[in-house]
This record gives C-alpha cells, structure tokens and sequence, in this order.
C-alpha cells in the first residue's frame, strides 16, 4: 500500500465502522434500555405477579417437549436429506425452511385448520375424544412448527461436513447403516446438532403469534412467557419488563452456548485434520 493509499484506506474503514456501529447501536438499544429500566426490586416483585409462575413452568414443560420432538424426528429427517443427492431432497430442504419466512398469524391459521374440528385431521381426532386446539398439545405444536427448521437445517450441516471416508471406512468394516449413523455420524456432527437444538429452542421459547391463535391464552394451560409479557404489559409493567428480563437472559445463555458448541465443532475438525 503506498502512502497515499494508507489515509484512503483510513476513511474507508472508518466510514464503515460508523455504519456498522449505528446498526449495533439500534439493536443494543432495546436491551440496554429493558436492562437499565428494571431495577432489581422491580424484578423481583414482578417475578411475584401471579401470572409468572405458571407461564414460565408452561414455557419449560412445552419447549422441552417440542426440542425433543424436533430432535427425534428431525435427525433421522437431515440425515437422510445431507446423504440423499438430486433435485427432490433440495427441494425437500427448500420446503423445510417455509416456516421460517411464514408470518406467524399464516402459521397459526394454518394450524388452527389443519387441526381445527373442519378439517378431516381435527375431525378424525374429534371422534375419539381429542381436541387440540387451545390446548396445551397445541403449544408444543406450534413450538414444534415455528422452531423445527432451525435444527434441521443445522443438522443437515453438521451431517454435511462429516468425512465421508469415515463412513466409507465404517461400513467396510460391516458397520450397518444404523450403526454408521449412531456410533460415527452422530457422535462427529454432535456440535452441529447441539448448536441446532439451542437455536430450536430459543425460537420455541420465544414463539407468540403462532401460539397466541392456534392455543390461545389461557392462564396455567396455553399462556407461555410471551403471552405473560403481553397479557401483563397493560395491567403490571413491573411483570412485563421483569419476564422479558427472563427471556433475555435465556437467550443470551442460550447463544453463549451455541457459540461454544461451534467452537468445538472447529477444535474437533482441526484435531482430526
């Protein structure tokens, strides 16, 4: 670089540290602003209000739940969708991601009619005596919708950086498929699927719209932590500011955690390298 490149260079760099830095700005604002706002007495007396307890045993219950249905039935989905080659499994991952892009008023709307009494599915189940609408099992339903797509879409990363000589190698020792998949595949891509499981759950555990009209918001039954906050934030602000305090430090525990599962993903890569 010559000299009169070096302040041109200077400016530049400077100009978009102030671009960048205004977009940081704008989107630490509101967390400084919850944070600086609440006060711990106010935290804690909110985190006193009726309502609080039962959304945020609802929220662990129904989120724990719907993880672990996306992850049961979603490793077995990536894995075959990272080992499957030709335009029907990029397709299929194309179609796996709509729930992300999908308003959350479209979401719960088309959960309300495919589950609701006037669908076929909602009157089979009608039959025998289950409803799932404004339920409990239409929480972690919605959960299950909203938040399967970041996990499966990680998962079918993690499944895609794998050695594929080490498969090779597994299976011409006899390993069967299944054995391939459970003592080689999942143990290797486990930093994937975790960072995938924590992503998954911040996004359940922050599900509103979806929830709010497939199960409504029924205290102690559907009400999670984000119906609270918006049930609260007219009649006790306190309470409203202290469960999004709540919610605040969940994902930044949970992005703490995802960092450092990526971390050593990338220890384990370079150790078998």
């Amino acid at each position: 670089m010559t000299m009169a490149e070096a302040p041109r260079s200077s400016r530049v760099t400077l100009a978009l540290g102030v671009l960048g830095g205004a977009l940081v700005v704008f989107l630490l604002l509101p967390i400084i602003g919850l944070v600086s706002g609440t006060s711990f007495a106010d935290a804690r007396a909110g985190l006193a209000h009726p309502l609080v307890a039962p959304a945020l045993e609802l929220s662990l219950v129904t989120t724990t739940l719907s993880v672990t249905l996306v992850v049961v039935l979603g490793t077995p989905l990536a894995w075959l969708v990272a080992r499957t080659p030709g335009r029907a499994a990029r397709f299929l991952e194309s179609s796996l991601k709509l729930p992300i892009v999908l308003p959350p008023a479209v979401a719960g709307l088309g959960l309300l009619l495919a589950f609701g009494r006037a669908s076929a599915l909602g009157g089979l189940l009608a039959r025998v005596g289950v409803s799932v609408p404004f339920t409990t099992t239409a929480v972690v339903l919605a959960q299950v919708f909203v938040s399967a797509p970041f996990y499966v879409e990680a998962a079918i990363a993690a499944f895609r950086r794998l050695d594929t000589s080490l498969l090779v190698i597994a299976q011409t020792l006899g390993a069967s498929p299944a054995r391939v998949l459970l003592r080689v595949s999942l143990p290797l891509a486990a930093p994937g699927l975790l960072s995938g499981a924590a992503l998954s759950w911040a996004r359940a555990l922050g599900e509103f719209g979806a929830t709010l009209m497939f199960a409504g918001s029924l205290a102690g039954r559907t009400q999670t932590l984000p119906l609270a906050i918006y049930a609260t934030l007219e009649s006790d602000p306190t309470a409203a500011r202290a469960l999004a305090l709540v919610l605040v430090v969940v994902a930044f525990a949970l992005l703490v955690a995802v960092r450092s599962a990526e971390r050593s993903s990338i220890r384990h890569a370079s150790e078998r390298d």
